[in-house]
């Protein structure tokens, strides 16, 4: 079992979004994902209280710092279900909850939009991360997300950013989630993105082809094999 924690203190930041889309194309993809929401806001269980969606996704919001890793060992177990991924959405500033989420993290994906503003608190997303691998004593692998991009040309502030996320030494994905309607609707209707009808929502084919390949790079980050989009692409068709 696989734990992937989404970390981000700047609002708006796509990460309860992300959060969504990777653990719904998870599931679309016949695997067993439970999402522990740990927003105060708690979007993602405002998502599933909607009770719409037939979708396998469990979300569970009962989690505090005294309790988050006995709840990481109970969904582990298999006779709990035995989860292939656990995704952690959690609160944007940081806490004992983040530390201890981090600590036991997979993979650490860090969300954010190509601005400035963005940009300093990745960094210091990062920089927790780091504490946590020097307390440690072991590396805690951790990536930066790009959301809601353009999909048309990168900006000029796009590749800026991009462009001092990487002199600094940071991972950075290749694959942006952009700026779609779907990814906004499903919020709306309490449905997976691979739900919604096309009838409704524009473009969703093209959000759930943005989906699949994000999903696809992610995994890449996870597991360290070579992510190969015509793979992907072909799959879907």
């Amino acid at each position: 079992m696989a734990v992937i924690v989404f970390a981000n203190s700047k609002g708006g930041a796509g990460k309860s979004t992300t959060a969504l889309v990777v653990a719904s194309t998870l599931a679309e993809q016949g695997l067993r994902v439970c999402i522990l929401d740990c927003d105060p806001n708690r979007p993602l269980s405002a998502w599933k209280a909607l009770a719409k969606t037939k979708t396998n996704l469990v979300v569970m919001d009962d989690v505090t710092e005294e309790n988050l890793f006995k709840v990481i060992k109970e969904v582990a177990d298999p006779r709990a279900g035995g989860y292939d991924h656990v995704i952690v959405d959690l609160e944007g500033t940081a806490s004992l909850l983040v530390s201890r989420a981090i600590s036991r993290a997979n993979l650490v994906i860090i969300p954010m939009q190509a601005s400035p503003l963005d940009t300093d608190q990745a960094a210091r997303a990062t920089n927790l991360i780091v504490q946590e691998e020097e307390h440690l004593e072991r590396p805690i692998p951790y990536v930066v997300a790009f959301t809601r991009t353009s999909t048309a040309i990168a900006t000029r502030i796009e590749r800026t950013v991009r462009r001092e996320l990487q002199d600094a030494r940071i991972p950075v994905l290749d694959t942006h989630l952009n700026d779609r309607a779907a990814f906004k609707q499903q919020f709306l209707d309490g449905l997976t993105i691979y739900e919604l009808d096309s009838e409704h929502v524009s473009n969703l084919a093209a959000a759930q082809k943005n989906a699949r390949l994000f999903t696809a790079e992610v995994m890449t980050a996870l597991t360290g094999e070579k992510f190969d989009a015509e793979a992907v692409m072909e799959e879907v068709a």
